[in-house]
Protein backbone atom coordinates (compact mmCIF):
# COMPACT_ATOMS: atom_id res chain seq x y z
CA UNK A 1 0.00 0.00 0.00
CA UNK A 2 2.81 2.26 0.85
CA UNK A 3 4.13 1.55 -2.40
CA UNK A 4 1.01 2.71 -4.26
CA UNK A 5 0.48 5.71 -2.32
CA UNK A 6 4.19 6.95 -3.55
CA UNK A 7 3.48 5.86 -7.13
CA UNK A 8 0.15 8.13 -7.15
CA UNK A 9 1.99 10.99 -5.38
CA UNK A 10 4.53 11.13 -7.89
CA UNK A 11 1.80 10.70 -10.85
CA UNK A 12 0.19 13.39 -9.52
CA UNK A 13 2.78 15.98 -9.05
CA UNK A 14 3.72 15.02 -13.01
CA UNK A 15 0.47 15.05 -14.37
CA UNK A 16 -0.14 19.06 -12.36
CA UNK A 17 3.53 20.03 -14.17
CA UNK A 18 2.32 18.03 -17.62
CA UNK A 19 -0.11 21.12 -17.53
CA UNK A 20 0.03 24.58 -19.11
CA UNK A 21 0.49 26.68 -15.89
CA UNK A 22 -1.94 28.85 -16.52
CA UNK A 23 -4.53 26.00 -16.95
CA UNK A 24 -4.58 25.41 -13.19
CA UNK A 25 -7.50 26.64 -11.51
CA UNK A 26 -7.70 30.16 -10.89
CA UNK A 27 -9.45 32.25 -7.82
CA UNK A 28 -10.80 35.89 -8.43
CA UNK A 29 -11.20 38.13 -11.37
CA UNK A 30 -8.02 37.72 -13.69
CA UNK A 31 -7.01 37.81 -17.38
CA UNK A 32 -5.07 34.86 -18.90
CA UNK A 33 -2.28 36.65 -21.28
CA UNK A 34 -0.47 34.91 -24.29
CA UNK A 35 3.00 36.04 -25.63
CA UNK A 36 3.27 35.66 -29.20
CA UNK A 37 6.94 36.32 -30.98
CA UNK A 38 7.83 35.72 -34.39
CA UNK A 39 6.30 33.92 -37.42
CA UNK A 40 3.09 32.30 -36.92
CA UNK A 41 3.58 28.93 -37.55
CA UNK A 42 1.71 25.50 -36.25
CA UNK A 43 2.86 25.74 -32.74
CA UNK A 44 1.72 29.10 -32.70
CA UNK A 45 -1.65 27.74 -33.38
CA UNK A 46 -1.67 25.37 -31.02
CA UNK A 47 -0.58 27.49 -28.57
CA UNK A 48 -3.04 30.31 -29.01
CA UNK A 49 -6.04 27.45 -29.34
CA UNK A 50 -4.71 26.07 -25.13
CA UNK A 51 -4.55 29.47 -24.21
CA UNK A 52 -7.88 30.61 -25.60
CA UNK A 53 -9.45 27.00 -24.38
CA UNK A 54 -7.90 27.64 -21.18
CA UNK A 55 -9.72 31.57 -21.08
CA UNK A 56 -13.18 29.98 -21.57
CA UNK A 57 -12.56 27.23 -18.64
CA UNK A 58 -10.91 29.14 -15.75
CA UNK A 59 -13.12 32.04 -15.82
CA UNK A 60 -10.81 34.74 -17.14
CA UNK A 61 -12.76 38.13 -17.80
CA UNK A 62 -10.50 37.82 -21.48
CA UNK A 63 -7.59 36.40 -23.32
CA UNK A 64 -5.36 38.59 -24.19
CA UNK A 65 -3.08 38.00 -26.98
CA UNK A 66 0.35 40.42 -27.30
CA UNK A 67 1.48 40.18 -30.48
CA UNK A 68 4.90 40.83 -32.58
CA UNK A 69 4.94 38.98 -35.61
CA UNK A 70 6.20 39.69 -39.20
CA UNK A 71 3.23 37.04 -40.98
CA UNK A 72 3.76 33.65 -41.24
CA UNK A 73 1.59 30.31 -42.67
CA UNK A 74 -2.11 30.87 -44.18
CA UNK A 75 -3.73 27.64 -42.92
CA UNK A 76 -2.13 29.04 -39.20
CA UNK A 77 -3.56 31.95 -39.39
CA UNK A 78 -6.84 30.65 -40.85
CA UNK A 79 -7.13 28.17 -37.83
CA UNK A 80 -6.55 30.88 -35.40
CA UNK A 81 -8.53 33.79 -36.62
CA UNK A 82 -11.58 31.31 -36.88
CA UNK A 83 -10.56 30.14 -33.31
CA UNK A 84 -11.05 33.86 -32.00
CA UNK A 85 -14.23 34.32 -34.06
CA UNK A 86 -15.65 31.47 -31.88
CA UNK A 87 -14.05 32.07 -28.54
CA UNK A 88 -16.75 31.90 -25.70
CA UNK A 89 -14.45 34.53 -23.95
CA UNK A 90 -13.50 38.03 -24.71
CA UNK A 91 -9.87 38.11 -26.85
CA UNK A 92 -7.73 41.15 -26.86
CA UNK A 93 -5.29 40.99 -29.32
CA UNK A 94 -2.74 44.31 -28.08
CA UNK A 95 0.38 44.53 -30.64
CA UNK A 96 3.00 45.26 -28.59
CA UNK A 97 5.76 46.63 -27.36
CA UNK A 98 7.06 49.20 -29.41
CA UNK A 99 8.60 48.42 -32.42
CA UNK A 100 6.40 45.56 -32.58
CA UNK A 101 4.82 44.59 -36.08
CA UNK A 102 1.45 43.25 -36.79
CA UNK A 103 2.24 42.11 -40.57
CA UNK A 104 0.51 39.69 -42.93
CA UNK A 105 -1.09 37.06 -40.64
CA UNK A 106 -0.76 38.85 -37.90
CA UNK A 107 -2.80 42.06 -39.66
CA UNK A 108 -5.75 39.11 -39.69
CA UNK A 109 -5.16 38.01 -35.98
CA UNK A 110 -5.20 41.41 -34.82
CA UNK A 111 -8.61 42.61 -36.76
CA UNK A 112 -9.75 39.10 -35.39
CA UNK A 113 -9.70 40.42 -31.97
CA UNK A 114 -12.80 41.22 -29.80
CA UNK A 115 -10.69 44.60 -29.12
CA UNK A 116 -7.54 45.16 -31.00
CA UNK A 117 -5.33 47.35 -29.53
CA UNK A 118 -1.97 48.81 -30.49
CA UNK A 119 1.11 50.11 -28.45
CA UNK A 120 2.76 53.61 -29.52
CA UNK A 121 5.55 53.14 -32.27
CA UNK A 122 4.27 49.74 -33.61
CA UNK A 123 2.81 48.85 -37.26
CA UNK A 124 0.03 46.95 -38.66
CA UNK A 125 -0.66 46.04 -42.39
CA UNK A 126 1.23 44.68 -45.49
CA UNK A 127 -0.78 41.50 -45.49
CA UNK A 128 0.01 40.86 -49.23
CA UNK A 129 -0.33 37.05 -49.90
CA UNK A 130 3.18 35.23 -51.46
CA UNK A 131 3.91 31.73 -51.89
CA UNK A 132 5.75 29.36 -49.51
CA UNK A 133 9.27 30.01 -51.17
CA UNK A 134 8.12 34.10 -50.54
CA UNK A 135 8.00 35.04 -53.77
CA UNK A 136 5.21 37.00 -55.49
CA UNK A 137 2.40 34.65 -56.92
CA UNK A 138 1.80 35.31 -60.72
CA UNK A 139 -1.22 35.09 -62.86
CA UNK A 140 -4.26 33.13 -61.99
CA UNK A 141 -2.95 31.94 -58.78
CA UNK A 142 -2.25 35.25 -57.72
CA UNK A 143 -5.35 36.53 -58.50
CA UNK A 144 -7.29 33.40 -56.27
CA UNK A 145 -5.04 33.77 -53.67
CA UNK A 146 -5.34 37.69 -53.33
CA UNK A 147 -9.17 37.38 -53.77
CA UNK A 148 -9.80 34.58 -51.24
CA UNK A 149 -7.59 36.73 -48.58
CA UNK A 150 -9.92 39.58 -49.35
CA UNK A 151 -12.37 37.91 -48.69
CA UNK A 152 -10.95 36.54 -45.48
CA UNK A 153 -10.15 39.69 -44.15
CA UNK A 154 -12.97 41.63 -45.20
CA UNK A 155 -15.43 39.26 -43.71
CA UNK A 156 -13.08 39.51 -40.07
CA UNK A 157 -13.13 43.00 -40.35
CA UNK A 158 -16.90 43.70 -40.64
CA UNK A 159 -17.85 40.87 -37.91
CA UNK A 160 -15.44 42.97 -35.97
CA UNK A 161 -16.86 46.50 -36.98
CA UNK A 162 -13.58 47.37 -38.28
CA UNK A 163 -12.52 49.38 -41.80
CA UNK A 164 -13.04 46.19 -44.12
CA UNK A 165 -11.85 48.84 -47.21
CA UNK A 166 -8.17 49.30 -45.38
CA UNK A 167 -7.88 45.80 -44.40
CA UNK A 168 -8.61 44.90 -48.16
CA UNK A 169 -5.93 47.24 -49.32
CA UNK A 170 -3.46 45.96 -46.66
CA UNK A 171 -4.11 42.31 -48.75
CA UNK A 172 -4.30 44.10 -52.21
CA UNK A 173 -1.52 46.57 -52.06
CA UNK A 174 0.23 46.15 -49.14
CA UNK A 175 -0.64 49.43 -46.88
CA UNK A 176 0.47 49.74 -43.40
CA UNK A 177 -0.40 52.26 -40.92
CA UNK A 178 1.36 52.96 -37.27
CA UNK A 179 -1.15 52.97 -34.51
CA UNK A 180 -2.37 56.75 -34.41
CA UNK A 181 -2.98 56.04 -38.09
CA UNK A 182 -4.84 52.67 -37.49
CA UNK A 183 -7.10 54.47 -34.49
CA UNK A 184 -7.44 57.08 -36.85
CA UNK A 185 -8.93 55.13 -39.76
CA UNK A 186 -10.79 52.18 -37.47
CA UNK A 187 -8.75 49.86 -37.77
CA UNK A 188 -8.15 48.96 -33.82
CA UNK A 189 -10.01 50.24 -31.24
CA UNK A 190 -7.53 51.93 -29.07
CA UNK A 191 -3.63 52.52 -28.35
CA UNK A 192 -2.42 51.60 -25.03
CA UNK A 193 1.09 52.46 -23.49
CA UNK A 194 1.45 48.86 -21.27
CA UNK A 195 -0.88 46.39 -20.05
CA UNK A 196 -2.15 47.91 -17.27
CA UNK A 197 -3.33 51.32 -19.57
CA UNK A 198 -4.74 48.15 -21.92
CA UNK A 199 -6.89 46.67 -19.10
CA UNK A 200 -8.23 50.34 -17.71
CA UNK A 201 -8.93 51.41 -21.45
CA UNK A 202 -11.03 48.08 -22.35
CA UNK A 203 -12.81 47.73 -18.55
CA UNK A 204 -16.59 48.78 -19.24
CA UNK A 205 -16.60 47.84 -23.38
CA UNK A 206 -19.43 45.60 -24.65
CA UNK A 207 -18.25 42.88 -27.02
CA UNK A 208 -19.68 39.88 -28.97
CA UNK A 209 -18.65 36.53 -28.34
CA UNK A 210 -19.35 32.90 -28.88
CA UNK A 211 -21.19 32.80 -25.84
CA UNK A 212 -23.21 35.98 -26.63
CA UNK A 213 -22.81 39.39 -25.47
CA UNK A 214 -20.25 40.67 -22.73
CA UNK A 215 -19.13 43.84 -21.07
CA UNK A 216 -15.52 43.43 -19.85
CA UNK A 217 -14.62 44.04 -16.30
CA UNK A 218 -10.71 44.29 -16.83
CA UNK A 219 -9.85 46.91 -14.16
CA UNK A 220 -7.94 45.93 -11.01
CA UNK A 221 -7.87 42.39 -12.18
CA UNK A 222 -4.67 39.87 -12.12
CA UNK A 223 -2.38 38.61 -14.86
CA UNK A 224 -1.87 35.17 -15.96
CA UNK A 225 0.58 34.64 -17.72
CA UNK A 226 -0.52 31.76 -20.30
CA UNK A 227 3.07 30.63 -21.67
CA UNK A 228 4.31 28.38 -24.58
CA UNK A 229 5.09 24.83 -22.90
CA UNK A 230 8.70 23.18 -23.73
CA UNK A 231 7.71 21.32 -27.06
CA UNK A 232 6.00 24.56 -28.22
CA UNK A 233 9.02 26.62 -27.41
CA UNK A 234 11.34 24.13 -28.95
CA UNK A 235 9.41 23.94 -32.06
CA UNK A 236 8.95 27.31 -32.83
CA UNK A 237 12.43 28.38 -31.75
CA UNK A 238 13.92 25.89 -34.53
CA UNK A 239 11.56 27.35 -37.07
CA UNK A 240 14.74 30.32 -37.67
CA UNK A 241 16.53 29.98 -40.86
CA UNK A 242 20.07 29.87 -38.72
CA UNK A 243 18.67 26.64 -37.18
CA UNK A 244 17.72 25.04 -39.89
CA UNK A 245 20.69 25.71 -41.84
CA UNK A 246 23.17 23.95 -38.67
CA UNK A 247 20.28 21.00 -38.20
CA UNK A 248 20.62 20.41 -41.60
CA UNK A 249 24.25 20.48 -41.52
CA UNK A 250 24.62 18.12 -37.95
CA UNK A 251 22.33 15.79 -39.82
CA UNK A 252 23.96 15.46 -43.16
CA UNK A 253 27.61 15.14 -41.28
CA UNK A 254 26.21 12.42 -38.84
CA UNK A 255 24.70 10.31 -41.47
CA UNK A 256 28.33 10.57 -43.55
CA UNK A 257 30.06 9.76 -40.42
CA UNK A 258 27.36 6.46 -40.37
CA UNK A 259 27.99 5.36 -43.53
CA UNK A 260 31.77 5.44 -42.98
CA UNK A 261 31.58 3.52 -39.78
CA UNK A 262 28.34 1.03 -40.22
CA UNK A 263 27.13 -0.02 -36.82
CA UNK A 264 28.02 2.91 -34.93
CA UNK A 265 24.28 3.58 -34.58
CA UNK A 266 24.70 6.47 -32.65
CA UNK A 267 25.79 8.89 -35.47
CA UNK A 268 22.41 7.67 -37.28
CA UNK A 269 20.16 8.49 -34.70
CA UNK A 270 21.70 11.83 -34.19
CA UNK A 271 21.75 12.55 -37.78
CA UNK A 272 18.07 11.11 -38.38
CA UNK A 273 16.56 13.27 -35.36
CA UNK A 274 18.67 16.37 -36.95
CA UNK A 275 17.44 15.78 -40.34
CA UNK A 276 13.71 15.69 -39.19
CA UNK A 277 13.71 18.62 -37.56
CA UNK A 278 15.48 20.33 -39.91
CA UNK A 279 12.66 19.81 -42.63
CA UNK A 280 10.12 20.15 -39.75
CA UNK A 281 11.47 24.21 -39.82
CA UNK A 282 12.60 24.43 -43.31
CA UNK A 283 8.58 23.02 -43.97
CA UNK A 284 7.84 26.30 -42.33
CA UNK A 285 9.89 28.76 -43.72
CA UNK A 286 10.25 30.15 -47.63
CA UNK A 287 12.83 28.09 -48.66
CA UNK A 288 14.47 27.46 -52.34
CA UNK A 289 14.93 24.12 -52.67
CA UNK A 290 17.53 24.28 -54.70
CA UNK A 291 19.53 25.70 -52.25
CA UNK A 292 18.63 22.39 -50.30
CA UNK A 293 19.85 20.03 -53.41
CA UNK A 294 23.32 22.09 -53.38
CA UNK A 295 24.17 21.86 -49.73
CA UNK A 296 23.29 18.09 -50.39
CA UNK A 297 25.31 17.88 -53.46
CA UNK A 298 28.48 19.29 -51.37
CA UNK A 299 28.41 16.49 -48.38
CA UNK A 300 28.35 13.65 -51.37
CA UNK A 301 31.64 15.83 -52.76
CA UNK A 302 32.88 15.83 -49.68
CA UNK A 303 32.69 11.92 -48.86
CA UNK A 304 33.73 11.36 -52.40
CA UNK A 305 36.84 13.80 -51.98
CA UNK A 306 37.71 11.76 -48.89
CA UNK A 307 38.14 9.05 -50.81
CA UNK A 308 40.35 10.70 -54.21
CA UNK A 309 41.77 13.70 -52.09
CA UNK A 310 41.39 15.89 -54.90
CA UNK A 311 41.41 19.40 -54.36
CA UNK A 312 39.29 20.13 -57.34
CA UNK A 313 36.20 18.04 -54.77
CA UNK A 314 37.35 20.57 -51.96
CA UNK A 315 37.11 23.76 -53.38
CA UNK A 316 33.92 22.16 -55.97
CA UNK A 317 32.23 21.00 -52.47
CA UNK A 318 32.46 23.98 -50.74
CA UNK A 319 31.22 26.33 -53.46
CA UNK A 320 28.21 24.15 -53.50
CA UNK A 321 27.69 24.46 -49.25
CA UNK A 322 28.18 28.38 -50.06
CA UNK A 323 26.05 28.90 -52.82
CA UNK A 324 23.50 26.55 -51.43
CA UNK A 325 23.32 28.17 -47.68
CA UNK A 326 23.11 31.38 -49.31
CA UNK A 327 19.88 30.50 -51.81
CA UNK A 328 18.31 28.35 -49.35
CA UNK A 329 15.73 31.27 -48.41
CA UNK A 330 16.61 33.55 -51.64
CA UNK A 331 13.26 33.60 -53.89
CA UNK A 332 13.65 33.23 -57.81
CA UNK A 333 11.69 36.87 -57.69
CA UNK A 334 11.25 40.41 -56.10
CA UNK A 335 9.07 39.60 -52.38
CA UNK A 336 6.19 41.59 -52.30
CA UNK A 337 6.52 45.03 -50.48
CA UNK A 338 7.24 44.85 -47.11
CA UNK A 339 6.90 40.98 -47.19
CA UNK A 340 9.65 40.43 -44.19
CA UNK A 341 13.07 38.63 -45.34
CA UNK A 342 14.61 35.61 -44.70
CA UNK A 343 17.93 35.22 -44.28
CA UNK A 344 21.49 33.87 -42.71
CA UNK A 345 24.58 36.05 -42.66
CA UNK A 346 27.08 35.79 -45.43
CA UNK A 347 29.84 35.01 -42.23
CA UNK A 348 27.50 32.36 -40.52
CA UNK A 349 27.48 30.59 -43.98
CA UNK A 350 31.51 30.91 -44.16
CA UNK A 351 31.88 29.69 -40.82
CA UNK A 352 29.90 27.09 -41.45
CA UNK A 353 31.06 26.14 -44.83
CA UNK A 354 34.80 26.25 -43.10
CA UNK A 355 33.37 23.70 -40.16
CA UNK A 356 32.07 21.20 -43.15
CA UNK A 357 35.41 21.41 -44.66
CA UNK A 358 37.55 20.76 -42.04
CA UNK A 359 35.04 18.21 -40.64
CA UNK A 360 35.64 16.31 -44.16
CA UNK A 361 39.46 16.43 -44.81
CA UNK A 362 40.92 16.43 -41.33
CA UNK A 363 38.59 14.42 -39.35
CA UNK A 364 36.64 11.92 -41.22
CA UNK A 365 39.54 11.63 -43.77
CA UNK A 366 42.56 11.18 -40.96
CA UNK A 367 39.98 8.12 -39.93
CA UNK A 368 39.68 6.78 -42.88
CA UNK A 369 43.50 6.70 -43.97
CA UNK A 370 44.25 5.58 -40.50
CA UNK A 371 42.82 2.64 -41.97
CA UNK A 372 44.93 1.96 -44.54
CA UNK A 373 48.42 2.48 -41.93
CA UNK A 374 50.86 -0.44 -42.21
CA UNK A 375 50.03 -1.96 -38.51
CA UNK A 376 52.96 -1.27 -36.38
CA UNK A 377 52.06 -3.37 -33.40
CA UNK A 378 51.00 -6.40 -31.87
CA UNK A 379 51.25 -9.57 -33.06
CA UNK A 380 50.64 -9.18 -37.18
CA UNK A 381 53.63 -7.09 -37.05
CA UNK A 382 56.06 -10.00 -36.84
CA UNK A 383 54.86 -10.74 -39.87
CA UNK A 384 58.80 -10.80 -41.91
CA UNK A 385 60.19 -9.61 -39.04
CA UNK A 386 63.57 -11.67 -38.72
CA UNK A 387 64.32 -13.53 -34.92
CA UNK A 388 66.29 -16.29 -33.76
CA UNK A 389 65.52 -20.01 -32.83
CA UNK A 390 66.22 -20.25 -29.02
CA UNK A 391 65.05 -24.15 -29.05
CA UNK A 392 64.95 -26.80 -31.73
CA UNK A 393 61.99 -26.75 -34.04
CA UNK A 394 61.17 -29.36 -35.08
CA UNK A 395 58.55 -28.95 -36.13
CA UNK A 396 57.95 -26.46 -33.56
CA UNK A 397 60.01 -24.67 -30.84
CA UNK A 398 60.80 -21.19 -29.46
CA UNK A 399 62.11 -18.16 -31.23
CA UNK A 400 62.54 -14.53 -30.21
CA UNK A 401 61.68 -12.10 -32.32
CA UNK A 402 61.82 -8.20 -31.79
CA UNK A 403 62.89 -9.04 -28.10
CA UNK A 404 60.11 -11.27 -27.38
CA UNK A 405 59.84 -14.82 -26.88
CA UNK A 406 57.12 -16.99 -29.47
CA UNK A 407 55.71 -20.27 -29.89
CA UNK A 408 57.22 -21.15 -33.33
CA UNK A 409 56.35 -23.96 -36.32
CA UNK A 410 58.84 -24.31 -39.27
CA UNK A 411 57.26 -24.30 -42.55
CA UNK A 412 59.71 -26.64 -43.56
CA UNK A 413 62.42 -28.74 -42.43
CA UNK A 414 63.99 -27.98 -39.07
CA UNK A 415 66.01 -25.64 -37.59
CA UNK A 416 68.51 -25.84 -35.37
CA UNK A 417 68.59 -23.78 -32.04
CA UNK A 418 70.42 -20.51 -32.67
CA UNK A 419 70.03 -20.34 -36.26
CA UNK A 420 68.15 -17.00 -37.98
CA UNK A 421 64.51 -17.38 -38.78
CA UNK A 422 62.43 -15.07 -40.62
CA UNK A 423 58.34 -14.98 -39.84
CA UNK A 424 56.56 -15.87 -42.98
CA UNK A 425 52.81 -14.89 -41.17
CA UNK A 426 51.20 -15.33 -37.77
CA UNK A 427 48.31 -17.74 -36.98
CA UNK A 428 47.10 -16.59 -33.32
CA UNK A 429 50.07 -16.52 -30.58
CA UNK A 430 51.80 -18.80 -32.77
CA UNK A 431 54.59 -17.97 -35.65
CA UNK A 432 55.22 -20.06 -39.05
CA UNK A 433 58.98 -19.45 -39.54
CA UNK A 434 61.41 -20.19 -41.84
CA UNK A 435 65.35 -20.04 -42.20
CA UNK A 436 66.48 -16.95 -43.56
Amino acid sequence: MKKLSRVLAILAVIAAWALPFGARAQSGAHVDVLTVEGAIDTWVDGYINRGISVAEQDGAEAAIIILNTPGGSLNAMQNITTRMLNARVPVIVYVAPAGAWAGSAGTFITLAGNIAAMAPGTTIGAAHPVSAGGENITGDERDKITNFSVSIIQNIARQRGRNAEWAANAVKSSVAATAQEALDLKVIDLIANDLNDLLNKADGRTVKTGAGEMTLRTQRVGIENIDMNLPEIFLHTIVDPTIALILLQIGLLAIAVELYNPGATVPAIVGGICLVLAFVALGNLPVNWGGVILIVLSVIVFILDVKINSIVLTGGGLVMFVLGALLLFTPLTPRAPMIPEVTISPWVVLGLGGMMATFFLFILGAAVRGRNFPVISGAEALAGASGVAISEIAPSGMVRVKGEEWSAEAQEGTIQKGESIQVVKVEGLRLKVTKK
